[in-house]
């Protein structure tokens, strides 16, 4: 209605409009309702505005504009709109492309350090990033080159003109992103609304159907200046991008399950000092369930521990900079966080022949304890310096004998993980910096801050952790309160911290001898029951030696870490029912009859408990099949070996 007033206004002012009546514009006018297929009547009157109707033109011009943005693209059958960030998608009902609400944190995430990343790297191309409700510009540090540079500018009276890049604005001197597997292109579409200071953004999915919705994703958000879809494959893609020209800036790889066959062409295409993101959904397989598939895939042996969410962080490193070191490369991680399912690592990659020799120094073997849980790491390679020069030699080892010193249990042996860290603190308190005084940009900002939080917080030359519980349950005692058991290790003179990918996880500094002689300490004030105990378990070896410190349990100040202090959001509750990993696209769409059939059958099982006995006849005696049931028509179990109705549905 206002379109066709104001553009009445218009032409009844225009010189134009003294031409015959029979003679008809150069141009058509297309207004939001019709399609571009529909047809116009030149020669319909169109009958003179109205005071009432121009009223309001000028109150409603804004809101006219800003509707007009989103352009008018209409909904296929059985399509929604899922809205997250300053996106809105269009999604089909079918499971025909991948979609996981669940991650929205990780896609706030990568949002957050592709903006920080982008303000660091820009600040060096004289581009200044400018972002909506930002009221403080946080400060990058300056090499000590461009400090030079910058004093010497100053003393002459020159100063360096800043372009500046906001959202939505294509910048030259930006940054290009690819997004290897995109599949909605929700996250690409959130880089070109969200995050400023880039060039072009190229969403990539091998299915059609879902580079097809990508482009029309693009289209309906906006974005089709900076964002593109592409159909190929994602490493023949990167492959075809490896020359120093055509690297990409920044790579995002979030595939369903493992990246490993990926790894190989990012680490060759991404720029020189570019960011690599990359998921791991494969926790199984890097948490120690399936140690061979973990070999095959990241030349890294995982072990069931209760580290293991932190080894597989430090076994994708690994991966990571064994594939670059093939090209003299290496990597330097920024962020490596473990987040309810994944995990997520954030590494910049860097050429240098001279640096790639000390990757031998930063990985480690894993010596685990199957007893008591206690572990070492075995360095692969030691580096010394003398004088200029850097001299590089084999390990020695192993740290330990063939049985624990602790228990008298034997050990396992994993990796080679990365023994470095994981984190790139100053970087890490810019992202949270940012995030924390400009929260309304992230649905899961409180989440955010808690995270980062904690992961400024941790040791960094301190790598995997103990859990409190685990420790508990070796010896048959109760568990110590958190921050006791934090000041008896801070009264020590060790180090120690908390862990962002386990609740009570604890990092410390303390050699596995001292962490075992607290926990004596603690076991004699709680006693347990010795004469319960097996001479050939762990808790009996354990506890027949005397320890050799007398541990203080008194709370210290500094034992409750300032995350804590404030009760922010470090490990949030179910964000939904039956939420996790969800079933992979299929090119039909929907799920298979048998998966929806398993997902009823196992979901809520605690919450349908048999409380009738006559029921258990349903199930098979398990006993009777080998042989050993001696209850005969007593058992509640059934006898009949035929396949139940539950056994039918398997």
């Amino acid at each position: 209605m206002l379109t066709a007033c104001l553009l009445r206004l218009i032409i009844s002012h225009h010189p134009l409009c003294s031409l015959p009546a029979t003679q008809t514009f150069p141009w058509t006018f297309r207004s939001r309702g019709l399609s571009s297929m529909d047809p116009l009547n030149p020669s319909s009157e169109v009958p003179p505005p109205t005071a009432a109707e121009c009223g309001g033109a000028a109150a409603a011009a804004e809101e006219e504009e800003e509707e007009e943005k989103t352009p008018p693209i209409g909904l296929l059958p059985g399509e929604t709109v899922v809205k997250e960030g300053k996106a809105a998608i269009l999604f089909p009902s079918a499971n025909e492309v991948f979609y996981n609400p669940v991650q929205e944190f990780n896609r706030d995430l990568t949002c957050a350090v592709l903006t920080e990343y982008a303000r660091e790297v820009l600040a060096q191309r004289g581009v200044k990033l400018v972002l909506p409700g930002e009221t403080e510009r946080v400060v990058v540090s300056l090499s000590e080159e461009e400090e030079a540079d910058a004093q010497t500018d100053e003393k002459n009276g020159e100063e360096t003109p800043m372009e500046t890049a906001t959202v939505g604005v294509k910048c030259e001197r930006g940054l290009r992103v690819l997004e290897g597997l995109s599949a909605s292109g929700l996250r690409s579409v959130r880089f070109a609304l969200e995050v400023p200071g880039l060039k072009s953004v190229t969403a990539n999915d091998f299915s059609s159907k879902a580079a097809a919705l990508i482009s029309r994703n693009a289209e309906y958000n906006g974005v089709q200046h900076l964002l593109s879809a592409s159909c190929r494959d994602a490493s023949m893609l990167m492959y075809e991008m490896r020359g120093r020209k055509d690297r990409y800036d920044v790579i995002d790889l979030d595939p369903y399950g493992s990246p490993s066959a990926f790894l190989d062409a990012a680490v060759q295409s991404v720029g020189e000092g570019g960011l690599l993101c990359v998921t791991c959904t494969d926790m199984a397989v890097m948490a120690g369930n399936n140690t061979e598939t973990c070999y095959s895939k990241y030349g890294s042996v995982s072990i069931k521990a209760k580290y293991c969410h932190e080894m597989a962080l430090r076994i994708i490193l690994h991966s990571v900079d064994q594939r670059a070191g093939v090209y003299q490369r290496y990597i330097k991680p920024l962020l490596c966080v473990s987040v309810d399912f994944y995990i997520r690592v954030f590494l910049r990659v860097f050429t240098g022949q001279v640096t790639v020799k000390n990757s031998v120094s930063k990985q480690a073997l894993v010596y685990n304890c199957v007893g008591c849980g206690s572990f070492h790491l075995q360095r692969m390679g030691r580096r010394t310096t003398n004088g200029k020069n850097m001299k590089y030699s084999s390990a020695t080892g192993p740290p330990v004998g063939p049985h624990c010193d602790i228990c008298g249990q034997r050990h396992q042996l994993g990796g080679p993980i990365w023994a470095e860290p994981i984190h790139d603190v100053d970087f890490v308190q810019k992202v949270l910096f940012t995030v924390s005084t400009n929260p309304s940009r992230y649905g899961t900002a409180k989440r955010i801050e808690g995270m980062l939080s904690m992961v400024t917080e941790e040791l960094e030359d301190v790598p995997l952790y103990y859990t409190v519980d685990s420790l508990s349950s070796t010896i048959h005692c109760n568990t110590p309160p958190l921050l006791q058991f934090r000041s008896a290790l801070l009264h020590a003179g060790h180090r120690v911290s908390l862990s962002h990918a386990c609740k009570n996880g604890i990092k410390t500094s303390a050699p596995p001898a001292d962490i075992w002689d607290i926990m004596r300490c603690w076991e004699k004030s709680n006693p347990v029951k010795r004469e319960k105990l097996s001479e050939t378990s762990p808790a009996f070896k354990i506890l027949s030696t005397e320890p050799s410190l007398e541990a203080c349990f008194t709370v210290r100040e500094d034992a409750n870490p300032q995350s804590r202090k404030r009760h922010l959001t470090r490990f949030q509750e179910n964000p939904q029912a039956f939420w996790g990993p969800k079933a992979r696209a299929k090119s039909g769409g929907g799920l298979a009859t048998s998966l929806n059939d398993k997902r009823k059958r196992c979901q809520n099982k605690r919450k349908n408990q048999i409380t009738d006995f006559g029921d258990l006849k349903n199930f098979h005696c398990k006993k009777f099949k080998l042989g050993k049931c001696t209850n005969g028509e007593k058992c509640c179990y059934s006898h009949n070996l035929e396949p139940t109705k539950e056994e039918k549905m398997e």
